[in-house]
């Protein structure tokens, strides 16, 4: 039975958004708890979702006994500030130096977090761990799918193990493979052997996707191979983040390194050889409305859009009108948008009420290119506090809290207005509104991935739509300048520096 000290910090850093994460954004959660510390964490996680939950009671359930730090996790955003960076950091680092003496030390990390100060924030945060624990101590660390996994990251851990679905439905299941693998650690007494790989193109996010092919088979794969080996992950990267070592990574953990390396290169060469099936059909706005509606009237079931490019869950604002302006410009019935996310319009639908008509100007306000608000008389139809329980399989165990919220019509079109940048990944956020998701016949969500999970068995048919955003789906649309020359931007896509 161990003492392990456990924290959790995470964001996912998307260089190029407009908001940066402050201290705020983490005291309010972008959909997860807010900062929490000490004995407050275990009654703010217990049961839900996330890796600190399932390594925790892995660990209790063991006869461990946990030390907390903090947990905290905000909205993916521009750069995370140094201000909350070195806050958060001392907190973790804090607790370790009271804690003392301690077995382990587990942390609950993203994997692609930029700071302003720090363009590897995980692999700083490690290497400062590592400094003050002194190399014997095992350091483990769980890490999510979208990891851009560095060397400084692979060298100061034990070892890091990602989720292998997206959407993200073993978060918790993840946290207690970790837990396992550090268990074996103790009883060993000896750091396992690691092997990586770094592919040599970035990855859309919408095509990492392992409900679909190629990523399914590979993680198929992985399964398999992992009887070769103590562990391996595949983190598929975050192909937003402007700093050298941003790119999908592959690697095992094994008792010698014949085994590690045998197995990180089977699955490497696998998925080099699937480098041409990360792609997939995009749709421009107009076209994606007027193929789902030509569709919705022979389907049984909703026609679903997936406002990829402003994923809140990938930095955007969650806020342009693309896809709004052409569910109204072709006359959509029966069709619901969200979350759109605008406080102000919030609260004008609010002061107006229930059953009023109100001129509002939504969305359209974080400076995106090729996008403005969204002008017209809207029905308020109702309007709410925004915390109710998520239903879903990624919101698992979480009472949300989206902030106030209004419902708006507009000829056939609901919107859900949101308040807080909170991905639309359960379909209680639609629920809640007032929009019942099954009875419509098309829906846009305002998510990449995540929406999956919840939304695949309500669907006729999911496409994928390219308005604007922060997120473009195409790599080589981004203002790249860290990059190591000879990355290629996409699938057999352009080289970076060629």
């Amino acid at each position: 039975m161990a003492r392990i000290l456990y924290g959790g910090f995470q964001h996912e850093t998307n260089t190029f958004a407009p908001d940066k994460a402050d201290w705020r954004a983490f005291e309010i959660g972008g959909g997860w708890p807010g900062l929490v510390t000490g004995d407050k964490i275990w009654p703010a996680i217990q049961g839900a979702n996330i890796p600190a939950a399932g390594f925790v009671q892995a660990a209790l359930d063991a006869g461990d006994t946990v030390v907390p730090t903090v947990w905290c996790a905000a909205s993916p955003s521009a750069h995370v500030t140094r201000d909350a960076y070195e806050r958060i950091v001392a907190l973790i680092l804090d607790g370790i130096r009271a804690a003392q003496p301690v077995d382990a030390v587990y942390l609950d990390l993203h994997g692609a977090m930029v700071a302003e100060h720090a363009d590897d924030g995980e692999g700083e945060l490690l290497r400062r761990v590592r400094e003050q624990v002194g190399p014997d101590l095992p350091v483990f660390a769980s890490l999510d799918l979208h990891a851009n996994v560095t060397r400084l990251m692979l060298e100061s851990a034990d070892a890091l193990v990602a989720y292998r679905t997206y959407p993200h439905v073993d978060m918790a299941e993840t946290g207690k493979r970790t837990h396992a693998l550090l268990t074996r650690r103790l009883a060993s007494g000896r750091r396992p052997v690691m092997a990586s790989h770094r592919l040599d193109f970035l990855i859309p996010i919408c095509w990492q996707c392992t409900d679909i092919q190629p990523a399914k088979g590979l993680y198929e794969k992985l399964a398999e191979l992992e009887k070769q080996a103590l562990h391996i992950s595949f983190a598929t990267g975050f192909p937003a983040a402007d700093f050298p070592e941003c790119s999908p990574v592959i690697w095992a953990y094994g008792d010698d390194a014949a085994s590690a390396q045998a197995a990180a290169q089977a699955l490497t060469d696998l998925a080099n050889a699937a480098e041409p099936a990360f792609a997939g059909k995009l749709y421009s706005p107009d076209e994606a409305v007027r193929y789902a509606l030509d569709k919705s009237v022979s389907a049984k079931l909703p026609i679903i859009i997936a406002d990829a490019q402003d994923n809140p869950g990938a930095g955007s604002n969650s806020d342009t009108t693309g896809l709004l302006r052409a569910l109204v410009r072709q006359d959509a019935q029966d069709a619901a948008i969200g979350l759109i996310v605008d406080p102000e319009s919030v609260q004008a639908a609010h002061a107006a009420g229930e059953g009023a008509t109100v001129r509002l100007a939504i969305g359209g306000k974080a400076g995106v290119a090729g996008d403005d608000p969204f002008e017209a008389d809207f029905l308020v139809e109702r309007v709410g506090d925004g915390r109710f329980d998520a239903t879903g399989p990624y919101y698992r165990g979480f009472r949300l809290d989206i902030g106030p919220t209004a419902c708006l019509r507009l000829g056939g079109v609901r919107i859900v207005l949101a308040s807080y940048k909170v991905q639309m990944a359960d379909q209680a956020m639609f629920r809640y509104a007032g929009v019942e998701p099954t009875e419509q016949n098309v829906l846009v969500v305002k998510s990449a991935v995540h929406f999956r999970a919840d939304f695949t068995p309500i669907a006729e048919e999911i496409i994928v739509g390219a308005a604007p955003g922060s997120m473009p789906m195409d790599a080589a649309a981004l203002p790249w300048t860290k990059l190591p020359k000879g990355l290629k931007l996409g699938p057999c896509g352009k080289a970076f520096g060629g």
